[in-house]
């Protein structure tokens, strides 16, 4: 009996091998003699569900296959070979589904993309089918490397994806598809510059490649060059302008400009043509949203519903409102959908967190708690987050920005950014709201600037000879510093309006403090501190946009909280007086006297206007952009203890004396 992992691996090959050859009763007989954690892998699972479904023993392969899915939920295979299970027991509409989830899991799929155009040649879908036709088509023409490529890449597989579509484009430096694949790599490895260049330079080649185009402006997006990619979208539109796809790329690159009524006008358009589509109803409702029409926002989702009840992006974006209150009808469907085994990977994850508000807002908070922490473990199975990769960030930031380091004049003289920083979820959106409620002050966006200027430093670290970031900020010169802050200032400009100062509250950039303070010398900085039980706890039931991977594990969240207040005070010893910090409870017990705080440390005369913020009119786009909109509130400061019973695993990383404090 194997005894090792190798052995496993070995076994399973074999079984592998046994069922390519047709001999099924073999591989099932090799599969029950396999030990249980390897008939219990995923491996394992898959391979006993197609046994299972050649042998035609349909009863036994679904429940196995839905066993692979309960525990992969992300697994686009596992969700083919249920379409295979249906379409051979004739179960034509779950065929459908399953297939139709594979594809949005894994769409180098070809045979779900086949399966359902066999399915929609009777005319039932003339749309669907003529989309998956093209999207089948694209797939046969790729040659077999990339389409390995493109596969794996969706599996998760980003070094051999990368592997191999490197070996094709050694042979053929210029092939669209192929560099279209390597930048869709270098996006997921977050190497975003790289991506651009690439896509750039694919556009370059053949300006005809539509798709090509499209992915650019979804990139130039990413790196938040929006009227770049307003541009790209718009002239791509006028190429086309009745169609849809299109006119929605157009339409979000106009929202994230702050043109609101353009995109709700395309919104509408696409909706005249198309009434059911769910997406189109979701991104109007996150437009109304972010302006502020909230019983529009709510009527969008629910057209979503209307339209197609299990498109669990609209569940969430209900809950995400943060004060929609879901009815028992509602409950209840999003329950069914709980039990759909069917259900893929990231519309689950949607769902449990919408019912972990739902009940929250019951006050069953064990329920609550039940969906929200299914919610972090299918979350978390999608990211590949190392808590100790951020605590080795924060150790070098502390080794390499030593106080002799800031004894030297370097950098642009300019004073305009404010940078709120901090943990997510920490009160730091109120702070913006406060502070771009004064007229001298512009608020923006979580800006990505700073991240990109310490990512372009520590590739040139990378290189032979060179100093690894943070360690080569000692090599740079007072001039590049200076580059480097002038450079900040001009990118920014496009989120501002006419204001002398402006906010950046990315939180992220708390890790970057000493190279801001280099470039940008003169920058005000504000530490939005939350009691650590209330601001962990409330980061683990937030389901992020993206990035902050280490949200959404109990543990992985309390030792970011705890490098982070380590990093903080290495800044304070290293940079005295260079950060406001700013306790949340503190703003919510005494406003006035903290927003008067605030505008000392920035220079800035006080104004009513700054206690008077929720009347402030201006697009929010984070999570708790209906909260701020209200008067000030303490209701949230201890929601944390309702969760008390379950949170072991947070108090405990946290240790004794960070949760005495709570």
């Amino acid at each position: 009996m194997p005894s090792s992992a190798a052995d496993f691996s070995d076994a399973l090959n074999h079984i592998q091998q046994l069922i390519q050859r047709g001999a099924v009763q073999d591989a099932l007989t090799a599969i029950e003699s396999l030990p249980e954690a390897a008939k219990t892998s995923r491996m394992g699972l898959y391979m006993n569900g197609v046994c299972l479904r050649h042998a035609q023993d349909f009863a036994q392969a679904e429940q196995v296959l839905l066993q692979l899915v309960a525990q992969h939920p992300n697994y686009g295979r596992a969700f083919q070979e249920l379409g295979h299970l249906y379409r051979d027991a004739g179960m034509r509409p779950e065929a459908l589904g399953a297939y139709g989830t594979a594809c949005h899991l894994n769409p180098g799929l070809k045979a779900s993309w086949a399966a359902q155009a066999h399915f929609l040649s009777d005319g039932s879908q003339p749309e669907r089918l003529t989309q998956i036709q093209q999207r089948l088509q694209w797939l046969e023409s790729l040659p077999p490397n990339l389409a390995a490529s493109w596969d794996l890449l969706h599996e998760g597989k980003l070094h051999k994806a990368e592997q191999l579509c490197r070996q094709f484009m050694q042979q053929n430096p210029q092939h669209i598809d192929g560099m279209r694949i390597l930048a869709e790599i270098a996006a997921r490895h977050g190497v975003l510059e790289d991506a651009e260049f690439l896509l750039e330079s694919a556009v370059a080649f053949d300006s005809s490649h539509r798709q090509a185009r499209m992915d650019y402006v979804q990139i130039l997006s990413k790196r938040q060059r929006f009227q770049r990619a307003v541009d790209e979208a718009k002239a791509l539109l006028e190429q086309a302008p009745e169609n849809p796809q299109l006119q929605s790329l157009y339409a979000i690159q106009c929202m994230q400009l702050g043109d609101y009524q353009t995109a709700l006008e395309l919104f509408e358009q696409i909706l005249s043509r198309v009434p059911h589509d769910p997406v189109t109803h979701v991104s109007k409702g996150h437009a109304l949203k972010t302006c502020g029409q909230t019983d529009e926002a709510i009527s969008a989702y629910r057209a979503a519903l209307a339209a197609q009840p299990f498109y669990c992006d609209a569940w969430y974006s209900l809950a995400n409102l943060k004060v929609y209150q879901f009815s028992d009808e509602e409950i209840a469907t999003m329950e069914g959908l709980d039990q759909n085994p069917h259900l893929g990977g990231q519309d689950r994850v949607y769902l449990q967190f919408a019912l972990g508000k739902a009940f929250e807002d019951r006050k069953d908070y064990e329920r609550s708690f039940l969906h929200y922490a299914k919610g972090n473990i299918t979350k978390k199975a999608q990211l590949q987050y190392h808590a100790e990769g951020t605590s080795k960030e924060c150790d070098e930031q502390i080794a390499a920005c030593t106080r002799e380091l800031f004894c030297r004049e370097t950098g642009c003289a300019a004073p305009d950014p404010i940078f709120i920083l901090g943990l997510p979820r920490a009160g730091s959106t109120l702070l913006e709201q406060i502070l771009s409620s004064h007229s001298m002050v512009d608020g923006t966006l979580e800006l990505p600037n700073v991240l990109s200027i310490s990512g372009k430093l520590r590739r040139l670290g990378q290189r032979a000879d060179n100093q690894k970031y943070p360690f080569n900020l000692a090599d740079l010169s007072a001039e590049q510093f200076k580059t480097l802050g002038e450079e900040y200032v001009r990118d920014t400009k496009i989120h501002r309006m006419s204001a002398p100062f402006f906010i950046d509250k990315m939180p992220n950039n708390f890790r970057h403090i000493g190279l801001i303070k280099l470039m940008l010398p003169n920058a005000k900085i504000i530490d939005a501190r939350r009691d650590p039980m209330s601001c962990c706890f409330s980061g683990f039931k937030q389901l992020f946009a993206e990035g902050q991977m280490f949200s959404y594990d109990l543990e992985d969240i309390a030792q970011y909280y705890l490098d982070y207040v380590r990093l903080m005070d290495h800044w304070d010893t290293v940079l005295p007086g260079f950060v406001l910090r700013v306790q949340h409870e503190d703003v919510v017990a005494d406003l006035e006297t903290q927003v008067r705080r605030m505008l000392d440390f920035c220079g800035l005369p006080f104004e009513e206007a700054c206690l008077q913020f929720h009347k402030t009119e201006r697009n929010v786009r984070t999570p708790s952009s209906e909260q701020v909109r209200q008067p000030i509130f303490s209701t949230a400061l201890e929601q944390w203890k309702h969760y008390e019973p379950w949170l072991g695993p947070l108090k405990a990383k946290l240790g004794a004396d960070w949760v005495a404090q709570t």
